[in-house]
């Protein structure tokens, strides 16, 4: 049985639904249509940064707005901390999936949420972007930074993505079998009840081109963390499972991204792969949101309007 502190004050969101404040927007990628999920501070002020959320393989947008306790959503906490947080569901998912019915490589990918952000930037959001990404979205956020126009991004913050794999990703698309389940979740003691009752209305099929694509990781990695120019702080759950990260692999990832001008890689107890769904999300979501704070305060990036 999952077990959580419940806030006595706060009721859980209902089965599938969204968090209050929470709203869906759709973005136009020169013809492509990506979903998103948009929150904003509730003061009405202008937020000091927009947070886009990059979801993982085989998930959506809705992982950042997990639903089985209110402690666990992204999009409202930030929004509640004067941050706007701008979660899409990235090429291959949501509302391109009939676009994009075998998804995209993680290169198209970057030029396809580079369109689908300026339209944001045009009609939704403002202030600077900040990338906060998991798992394969932890892969184009890296890959958006390499190829970033300078002060375009005030930095990034991934978790569950390094560049040493433990598992082999010839095992996605293979549904629960071989030992998915351990892989993408870790001890179900780490989640909120509820958290798999919700699942449906967050998991999606993994598209083959992104499957592909997560297989030639290791060489990518090698050509695009170096030209990554902007502060970046990786988080390691304690039961990852995915990524080697022994002291010597996370020395190694950090020295590799040369022309970041920070590098912080952190580690998370008691929180398994999925982390933003799990008990530990709101500590995890709340040293995210401390990053961007201190990027801010560097005056790292483009400086808010």
């Amino acid at each position: 049985m999952l077990t959580t502190t419940a806030h006595p004050a706060q009721e859980a969101p209902a089965i599938g639904g969204l968090s209050p404040g929470v709203r869906r927007i759709t973005l136009d990628a020169a013809g492509i249509p990506l979903s998103a999920l948009l929150s904003e501070p509730a003061d009405g002020h202008p937020p000091r940064a927009t947070v886009v959320a990059l979801h993982g393989g085989g998930m959506s947008a809705g992982y950042f707005d997990g639903q089985a306790h209110p402690d666990v959503s992204l999009l409202t906490l930030a929004a509640r901390l004067g941050y706007a947080v701008l979660a899409l569901d990235r090429p291959g998912y949501g509302a391109s999936a009939p676009h994009l019915p075998t998804g995209q490589h993680l290169l198209e990918q970057v030029a396809t949420v580079r369109l689908a952000l300026a339209d944001a930037q045009a009609h939704h959001v403002s202030g600077p972007l900040f990338l906060l990404a998991h798992s394969f979205g932890g892969k184009l956020a890296l890959a958006l930074a390499a190829d970033a126009p300078p002060d375009t991004l005030v930095g990034l913050d991934v978790s569950g993505c390094g560049h040493r794999p433990a598992a082999s990703a010839s095992l996605l698309g293979r549904g629960e079998r071989t030992g998915l389940r351990r892989l993408n979740w870790g001890p179900l003691r780490l989640y909120p009840d509820g958290t798999f009752r919700e699942a449906g209305a967050v998991v999606a099929p993994m598209p083959g081109q992104e499957i592909e694509s997560a297989q030639e990781w290791s060489a990518l990695s090698s050509r695009l963390l170096p030209c990554v120019r902007v502060p970046v702080r990786f988080t390691f759950a304690e039961h990852e499972a995915w990524w080697s990260q022994s002291d010597a692999d996370l020395a190694d990832l950090a020295e590799r991204l040369s022309a970041a001008p920070r590098v912080l890689v952190d580690r998370l107890p008691g929180a398994g792969h999925n982390i933003s769904l799990g008990q530990a999300a709101r500590v995890y979501h709340l040293r995210a949101l401390a990053f961007l704070d201190e990027c801010l305060d560097d005056g790292a990036g483009p400086a808010a309007p």
